[in-house]
């Protein structure tokens, strides 16, 4: 298993930091976020060192997957939530403090005041049908990846 001796993750799931595990399984482990935007704020990350989404092995990225719904259940039966956010952030200008993949599931319910903004955007005529095409050729490409 790929492992990161510096990545604060790494060394959570070996066991060399502590952390409050919720859940683990061979692939993937979830624990409390330490910084928590609201009460049961978890992370969820593969036990394998991946910095990046775009580099997750299937293989991977379904062990993930798998996990998330069984989680989400627990988050939402253990705070009492009426929804969550289920965020990951790729890159440090997308917010990405640790370069190790994690998905934040944030219990969210009614009044709670975390916000979120969402700046509603609009193509321009034309651009739309072209983004779409380009897609289409990018992901013909990675078929199979």
């Amino acid at each position: 298993m790929h492992r990161d001796p510096d990545c604060v993750f790494c060394k959570i799931v070996a066991a060399e930091l502590q952390a409050s595990v919720v859940y683990e399984d061979d692939s993937v482990l979830a624990f409390l976020d330490i910084g928590p935007l609201a009460e049961g704020h978890l992370l969820l990350v593969p036990r394998e060192h991946h910095e990046r989404l775009t580099e997750l092995p299937v293989r991977t990225a379904s062990a993930v997957a798998s996990a998330l719904p069984q989680i989400s259940r627990a988050l939402l039966q253990v705070t009492k939530a009426d929804g969550f956010n289920l965020l990951m952030n790729q890159g440090r200008v997308s917010g990405q403090i640790v370069p190790h993949l994690h998905f934040h599931l944030i219990p969210r319910k009614a009044g709670d005041n975390l916000g979120y903004r969402w700046n509603v955007g609009k193509y321009p005529p034309g651009r739309e049908t072209q983004i779409t095409a380009a897609f289409q050729v990018a992901l013909s490409h990675h078929k199979g990846e």
